[in-house]
């Protein structure tokens, strides 16, 4: 059974605003799930809706089992929440906040100080435990959300822009976290930044005006929509490179090639593997004399789907709208999910 479950789910503010559209997904115990959409696609709402600290327009969220109110306090309890650049009592120390944290989650001291003492050496807070909160920088302050949303032992965490306004160390460790949590917990983490949740995420959800236009593993994602490149960098006189080029061209899955001085980018059938072609590749270039300076594989980038699925649902806005209100065939509410 699905641990979350959102059925035609939407919020519009005072009939002039609509900021999640008829959002039905479902994330299963273990995933790292990630809610992708640029800003403004609803990805904050949306969250809001699930832990049932906004009530919807329309729709239902079912959560453990249990539809979602803002008087499920039970379940609330069974979540921990870190919300987009965290704000917290300026005056408390991380130990006195994370300690009132623990109070207010029933926490016996026996339980909740070691708990607390154990999490600020996880977060690596241990030297400014005594400080006043309002002398962290931003990436201490994430710091301590993690800490606090890590507190009551959740079953899920719910992650609202974790890298935000983080410089690269801190955005590395906070990825590498959700990382490791994710052995362990169910995590849901929104972003705008493609490449983070192409780091840590197994399973996405794409947002965009409101409404889910993909909802998927990041595997099928890729695969599916994404393209089948190798780029390779070569270094040799040109008429050497212009020969492996029309050699290269001519190859089984080869669609395309493209030049570009050294660089070369070499459009593979969709459904090709990797690694035969690329053998086959380098061994063209040895027989040329030329010098192999570098080789990525461009396979199914994930910016690549996320810009194609944002361009067809903007292209087919309309006929996609139509067909989710059409009637199924037993008399449901169809629903189309990319």
């Amino acid at each position: 059974m699905a641990l979350l479950q959102t059925s035609n789910l939407t919020k519009i503010y005072n009939n002039r605003l609509i900021a999640v559209n008829g959002v039905n997904l479902a994330v299963e115990p273990g995933w790292v799930f990630g809610l992708l959409g640029p800003n403004g696609a609803g990805k904050t709402t949306m969250l809001k809706l699930v832990m049932g600290l906004q009530s919807p327009t329309a729709g239902s969220v079912t959560l453990f089992g249990e539809k979602v109110s803002a008087n499920a306090s039970n379940v609330r309890q069974r979540i921990g929440y870190l919300p987009t650049n965290p704000k917290f009592p300026p005056t408390l120390t991380p130990i006195g906040y994370l300690d009132l944290v623990g109070q207010l989650f029933g926490m016996d001291a026996d339980l909740r100080k070691p708990r607390l003492a154990a999490l600020l050496r996880a977060v690596d807070l241990l030297g400014a435990a005594a400080q006043p909160i309002k002398t962290l920088s931003t990436g201490m302050t994430t710091r301590l959300g993690i800490a606090a949303a890590l507190m009551n032992d959740p079953e899920l965490l719910i992650w609202d822009e974790p890298t935000a306004g983080l410089d690269p160390a801190a955005r590395k460790y906070t990825l590498d976290l959700i990382r490791e949590l994710g052995q362990e917990k169910t995590i849901i983490v929104s972003s705008h930044i493609l490449s983070d949740i192409d780091r840590v995420c197994d399973h996405v959800g794409i947002m965009h005006d409101g409404k889910v236009i993909y909802c998927g593993s990041v595997a099928d994602l890729k695969r599916t929509i994404g393209r089948n490149t190798i780029e390779v960098e070569l270094d040799g006189p040109e008429a050497r490179l212009a020969s492996w080029e029309a050699e290269a061209r001519v190859l089984a899955p080869v669609r395309a090639v493209q030049r570009t001085g050294a660089w070369v980018s070499v459009a593979l059938d969709p459904d090709a593997t990797l690694a035969g072609p690329l053998a086959t590749i380098l061994a063209l270039a040895t027989q040329h004399e030329l010098e192999v300076l570098s080789v990525t594989s461009a396979r199914a980038q994930t910016e690549d789907a996320f810009l194609q699925l944002l361009e067809a649902d903007q292209a087919n806005g309309f006929s996609r709208a139509y067909s989710e209100m059409a009637p199924s065939g037993d008399g449901a509410v169809g629903a189309v999910q990319s």
